[in-house]
């Protein structure tokens, strides 16, 4: 059976309902057939223009706040690439035909974006549900006072959760701000450990609350050798970020007195279980000795490091794995397991924001992560890791955050 060939141009402009098109800028790229009719405008009035010097708001209202709001809603679609959708709105429109007179309208809209081939919000589509009609006929034919006593108790109403939701916006940006503040001060800062360059990166998830669980470390050790870590507490927000200060600050004091990774890894899971929010938390640790090129691991739950080699092989630490902390009710020691090294050898650590993809099988994103590793093992660890997050994170961010590690051996 042949495939159709759908005019899509012509799909559109027949689409039922007021559906426009908008660029990032909120200029008129299209507007549908519904959408001139409703509005009262021809395309010519629309098409190039900003979308509030056609319709700008009406002077006679000093409550109006469409237009903000309208902008609002648009701009947070542009900026986070997700859709937005709008309390019942009144916006009144002005009569083509008779400037100076206003029209009673209410509307149902939604924004949505439209991304480019790099993941960037080429278009936003603006469906609006027109519902004057609709108001003004449940209070009966003709309107009269029951009419407007329902339109004045859903335009209450509308405003009401409109406030709310602004509101709990911007807590969720107020919060999102304060954990990523707080983290940023908790972790160490990026650059060279000792003789030995490393780098490393976090990037909080994108719009969410899903940020700040992730941490890494360095922490130097006797004779000049070094333990390096990642961990993911679960968790979101303040919260995660405050368990994630302390069990980093854990760790960190037992790597320096522990005789490996596995008693520093067990102490850390003694702790955890005061520790509110710390259960279920992975960690992975290595013990990095430089004169018998050997790195000690072990492993709580977390998704094993990578070993690359020069030569373009790829070792995966995965034979010191245990459950994440606090995860079992008995205390039992963890496991530890020794690798060797040579000179130009890559150890990367990171968290499963990395390499986790929604209905993908972890081991694809381990297989994506060696291969990335394999291919750029010959730069530098600061391009090695820019180089990394630029192959596995999806382009428009992702829903977890992510810690890494990149060390030249």
């Amino acid at each position: 059976m042949r495939k159709p060939r759908i005019d899509y141009v012509a799909v559109f402009r027949a689409l039922p309902g007021m559906v426009a098109l908008l660029t990032p800028d909120l200029v008129y790229a299209d507007a549908n057939d519904d959408f001139l009719r409703l509005a009262g405008r021809t395309r010519e009035q629309l098409l190039g223009r900003y979308i509030f010097d056609v319709f700008p708001e009406n002077p006679n209202d000093p409550a109006a706040a469409g237009m903000r709001e309208t902008r609002e809603s648009m701009l947070r679609v542009v900026a986070t690439g997700e859709r937005d959708t709008m309390a019942l709105l009144r916006y009144d429109i002005e009569d083509p035909q008779r400037p100076g007179v206003w029209r009673e309208h209410y509307w149902s809209p939604v924004n949505a974006p439209v991304q480019d081939p790099d993941g960037q919000v080429a278009l936003v589509v603006h469906r609006v549900e027109e519902v004057t009609e609709l108001i003004h006929a449940r209070g009966g034919t003709n309107g009269g006072a029951r009419a407007r006593v329902l339109e004045a108790e859903l335009y209450t109403r509308a405003r009401e959760l409109q406030e709310v939701n602004e509101r709990l916006r911007q807590a969720h940006a107020h919060e999102r701000e304060v954990a990523l503040a707080l983290q940023a001060a908790m972790l160490p800062a990026p650059g060279p450990t000792g003789p030995h360059a490393a780098a490393v990166r976090y990037r909080p998830a994108l719009g969410a609350l899903n940020v700040c669980g992730d941490w890494y470390d360095l922490v130097d050790l006797p004779g000049d050798n070094l333990a390096v870590a990642v961990g993911d507490v679960v968790g979101h927000g303040l919260a995660a970020a405050c368990a994630m200060g302390q069990l980093r600050s854990a760790l960190s004091a037992a790597c320096r007195v522990a005789d490996g990774p596995a008693q520093a890894v067990e102490a850390l899971g003694l702790y955890a279980r005061f520790v509110e929010g710390a259960e279920a938390t992975t960690v992975v640790t290595t013990f990095i000795d430089w004169d018998r090129r050997t790195i000690a691991y072990s492993s709580a739950g977390h998704p094993p490091p990578v070993l690359a080699h020069a030569d373009g092989t790829v070792t995966f630490l995965d034979r010191a794995t245990d459950p994440p902390l606090a995860a079992r009710p008995e205390h039992l020691p963890r496991p530890q397991a020794h690798t060797r090294f040579t000179e130009g050898d890559t150890l990367v650590l990171y968290t499963d924001g990395l390499i986790e993809r929604r209905g993908e099988d972890i081991y694809t994103g381990l297989d994506r992560l060696a291969e990335s590793v394999t291919r750029h093992r010959h730069a530098p660890p600061e391009a090695l890791a820019d180089a990394l997050l630029g192959d596995l994170l999806p382009t428009m961010g992702s829903t977890d955050d992510t810690a890494l590690i990149v060390l030249r051996l």
